[in-house]
């Protein structure tokens, strides 16, 4: 099992930032909702915290309050890429730390994340944006 003592300061805050970074980068695809879609986000961690004990890299990743620096970007266009490359980046230093299940784990834990943000607002009786499902499908496609 892996967990929080198996990486670097740096390392485990580029594992811990990227699903937030990714709900974030959901949230701005689209105008509206910030509020719900930020309630949401804390939603997937409090949730993720009920099904302790699967997996314990995720276990103490949701252990922590969810924290982005967003301030590094200047648009929602360079968020999200600065996010993809992150999800990119936490991927592949997982590959090299933790097991495919684990791995899998994290990548499916982000994709909840980015959902769960997408529904959180309708716009026009659309629960999914069309920029907000298109952000979705680059971040599942920064994970493979």
């Amino acid at each position: 099992m892996t967990g929080k003592a198996d990486f670097t300061p740096e390392e485990w805050q580029l594992v811990a930032e990227a699903p937030p970074a990714a709900g974030l980068a959901v949230a701005t695809a689209q105008r509206g909702g910030t509020f719900r879609e930020s309630f949401a986000l804390a939603k997937a961690y409090t949730e993720a915290r009920g099904e302790h004990g699967e997996s314990q890299l995720l276990d103490e990743l949701v252990s922590e309050r969810p924290k982005v620096k967003h301030e590094r970007a200047h648009s929602a266009g360079e968020l999200k890429e600065q996010t993809l490359q992150q999800l990119r980046d936490a991927v592949a230093l997982l590959r090299n730390k933790a097991t495919p299940e684990e791995v899998d784990a994290y990548r499916s834990f982000v994709l909840n994340v980015a959902n769960r943000v997408a529904n959180a607002h309708k716009e026009d009786d659309v629960a999914v944006g069309p920029d907000e499902q298109a952000v979705i499908e680059e971040i599942s496609a920064s994970l493979a």
